[in-house]
């Protein structure tokens, strides 16, 4: 992650909160870049990929699943919430973005669009097949 509106560097251990996204992902690294070059966060952002994991309190699994916003109590927020409180951390103007999609109906829907795009991420600008979220298997009848 070299460019101009790279992430802070992720600490090592849990000593604050980390968002944590899919780096081999095309599209969720653009879109993470463009997010912190806006918002300029003041929580690190981390390819998952890049960090240990099991200091953190998550899987593998689960972050190729959605993002995730971890804090050192050890709370995850996923998808939507999880930018929700990554924005909150941001530039004053951002702040009251994060709160509203906290709220309900805000909230259903800021999860269906997360849900949306996420699902259909290796098909948006940036995507390609490395991008597909991976499904779990179907049991055969």
């Amino acid at each position: 992650m070299a460019d101009h509106a790279s992430p802070r560097r992720a600490p090592a251990t849990p000593a604050g909160p980390i968002m944590l996204y899919d780096g081999d992902c095309g599209f969720c690294t653009r879109s993470i870049n463009d997010i912190s070059g806006r918002v300029r966060p003041a929580t690190p952002i981390a390819a998952y990929q890049t960090v240990d994991l099991a200091a953190w309190g998550v899987t593998a699994s689960r972050a190729d699943h959605e993002v995730l916003y971890v804090e050192p109590s050890g709370r995850v927020y996923g998808g939507a919430q999880a930018f929700a409180r990554l924005l909150r951390t941001g530039r004053p103007a951002w702040r009251p973005v994060g709160f509203l999609l906290a709220l309900p109906p805000t909230r259903w829907l800021a999860a269906g669009v997360y849900r949306l795009v996420a699902d259909n991420r290796m098909r948006l600008p940036g995507g390609t097949a490395a991008c597909a979220v991976p499904r779990p298997p179907h049991p055969e009848s």
